[in-house]
């Protein structure tokens, strides 16, 4: 284990097992809906792959880059949008896929934006949820897993843009980034 890890907190196989859970909820609830999915990215971008390959239902899909974390550990409090979607989202059920939901900021802004574009409706999907970090009330609809209020990094997650590529999630040492 690299030395910037205090320890592993969730596997490649816990995450595998949960996903394949997840597409079967998603499936569930949006088989026979006009349903347009949202990768947030960066950190997304495995998750949201790894999903859709495990669902029966063809979403379309979008994307979106928002962040008010820069590479901070925690939200400045302004959100900023770099990249919108390309598709409207009018008359159509939206599915936001986060890789994180930490103090609820950015979600709620984002679901705020979208909500005015007038789609049928607007839920979240995360992998990890932090409950005990919220700030903002935002409704989880699908959660992966709730996790303790540590820094992780790995499958996506990053710190500095750094340590996406790893198949597990890991805490990260605070020595790494001074907490």
């Amino acid at each position: 284990m690299n030395c910037d890890y205090d320890r592993i907190l969730l596997s490649e196989e816990q995450i595998r097992a949960r996903i394949v859970e997840l597409a079967a909820e998603l499936d569930r609830d949006y088989a026979d809906k006009d349903a347009l999915f949202v990768c947030i990215l960066k950190g997304s971008v495995f998750f949201f792959a790894d999903l859709l390959k495990e669902m029966k239902t063809m979403p379309v899909i979008d994307f979106m880059a928002a962040s008010s974390y820069g590479n901070a550990t925690v939200s400045s409090g302004t959100l900023n949008i770099t990249k919108d979607l390309s598709v409207s989202v009018q008359g159509k059920h939206v599915v936001l896929i986060e890789d994180i939901v930490d103090s609820g900021f950015t979600l709620s802004r984002l679901k705020e934006h979208l909500l005015s574009r007038r789609p049928l409706s607007v839920k979240i999907c995360t992998l990890l949820n932090k409950p005990d970090r919220r700030t903002v009330e935002v409704e989880v609809n699908y959660c992966g897993f709730d996790i303790p209020d540590e820094f992780v990094v790995g499958y996506g997650l990053d710190y500095a843009e750094k340590y996406r590529n790893e198949k597990d999630i890991y805490i990260l040492s605070r020595s790494v980034y001074g907490g």
